[in-house]
């Protein structure tokens, strides 16, 4: 058994939550600059270079490359040999609290979604955990901005919509999004499971390399072809036209029941931050 301590979950938490919001990743950088040399509609061409410009000014000042710097999404996934010292979800939230505040990064959460009071420090933190062998903690902090999580959506479709009911579903929150979520966007869509489990899956999908695609034969072949079928829609960046909608389709699936086919959609903007670290 190895022990960890609460108090480095919070060093650890804190430090990602201002590394994420700041410097964006390897994958989205090239997916972004590359996306700019290939398009031909200048007005989206000019865009992406504006993009590719912030994140570069982001990264030299060490400020966020958004002013939404999102709600703080913690994966965590714990190796069963693990003890935590100390209280896990208490750790991670003073780790947030800790990374907003220090890093000078905007507070977006409220404590009841009906009374709309900031809690001031980006409290409580939005905690996804997993069990896996081993005796490692792997913590990835993903800020999620909200301008891309309301056009999101879920639905439970029927087994009788099969494949096509899916594509369909999928390109149709796309399309209704429109410029709203700040395209070029990251689709991360969720087959499978139940009501939450797909929403969960769809969440997760996004923090997989944009230059990834999935190990499964089937599913590399839908996302490219969702993906095709996206850009096809013309939005373009900032939703003043182009061949670049998205830059990338990730898909996650898991079983589910003989009666059912949940579907959620997960959107992301171009500035789909996520920071990892193992302990």
């Amino acid at each position: 058994m190895r022990e960890i301590s609460a108090q480095r979950i919070t060093e650890t938490v804190k430090r990602l939550c201002i590394e994420a919001n700041c410097h964006l990743g390897e994958d989205m950088r090239n997916c972004l600059r590359r996306a700019q040399e290939q398009e031909a509609w200048p007005q989206a061409r000019e865009i992406l270079g504006r993009i590719v410009e912030n994140y570069q000014i982001a990264d030299r000042r060490e400020q966020p490359i958004c002013q939404d710097t999102g709600v703080a999404c913690v994966f965590l996934t714990i190796g069963q040999e693990v003890h935590i010292v100390g209280d896990l979800t208490a750790a991670v939230d003073e780790g947030v609290r800790q990374g907003y505040t220090e890093g000078y990064l905007r507070k977006s959460v409220v404590r009841d979604p009906l009374d709309r009071v900031n809690t001031g420090d980006n409290t409580p933190a939005f905690l996804y955990c997993d069990i896996a062998p081993g005796d490692r903690l792997t913590i990835t902090v993903a800020p999620k901005g909200f301008g891309s999580e309301n056009m999101s959506q879920i639905k439970m479709l029927r087994p009788s919509d099969g494949l096509e009911g899916v594509k369909s579903f999928v390109i149709q929150v796309v399309e209704e999004a429109g410029p709203n979520p700040c395209p070029p966007i990251v689709v991360g869509v969720g087959i499978g499971g139940t009501f939450d489990k797909a929403a969960y899956l769809a969440k997760k999908a996004l923090l997989r390399p944009v230059d990834q695609r999935h190990a499964d034969p089937f599913y590399r072949e839908l996302e490219e072809e969702l993906l095709r079928e996206i850009n096809k829609l013309g939005i373009g960046p900032q939703g003043f036209g182009g061949a670049t909608t998205a830059l990338a389709v990730n898909i996650e699936r898991m079983p589910t029941h003989i009666a059912g086919l949940p579907v959620a959609v997960n959107i992301s903007c171009h500035v789909t931050r996520h920071k990892t670290e193992v302990i």
